[in-house]
């Protein structure tokens, strides 16, 4: 939602008082940005999968039995690990899924019965029954 005249002017007169008693602090302030940050880690976790996926090769190419196996397990495990990272930062980055953490959690779905009629909730039926009490219609 926007702000209005008013509040934008508020605001600006705020950021003024800020930069004309501590300059340093407001300029520390401004320029940092969240998504920066985020596409720091992004590149870190693309460094480290190139890692997981020299690590995974390079325990292909040798040839010394369990050493084999535990650096290509170690590099396969890295790639897994920064993928997650990578995509985590993503989501952070570009505000996927805040939809949904906003609203108190996942969305909720309503249950269907079996004859594909969504089923009525209890808030629901408990105010079908008080307006057909009100209406004289009776019936529990």
């Amino acid at each position: 939602m926007p702000l209005s005249d008013h509040e934008q002017r508020m605001l600006d007169q705020i950021e003024q008082a800020l930069y004309a008693e501590d300059p340093k602090f407001a300029h520390a302030v401004r320029s940092t940005n969240p998504q920066v940050h985020y596409k720091r880690r992004i590149v870190k976790a693309a460094l480290g999968f190139v890692v997981g996926v020299c690590a995974l090769m390079a325990g292909l190419v040798i040839n010394q039995g369990t050493v084999t196996i535990a650096v290509s397990v170690t590099g396969f495990l890295l790639m897994v690990v920064c993928c997650v990272w990578a995509l985590t930062s993503w989501k952070r980055m570009t505000g996927i899924g805040t939809e949904a953490a906003a609203s108190g959690g996942r969305p909720r779905r309503r249950r269907r019965q079996r004859g594909g009629a969504p089923k009525a909730g209890f808030m629901e039926r408990m105010e079908e029954r008080w307006r057909r009490r009100t209406e004289g219609d009776g019936g529990i």
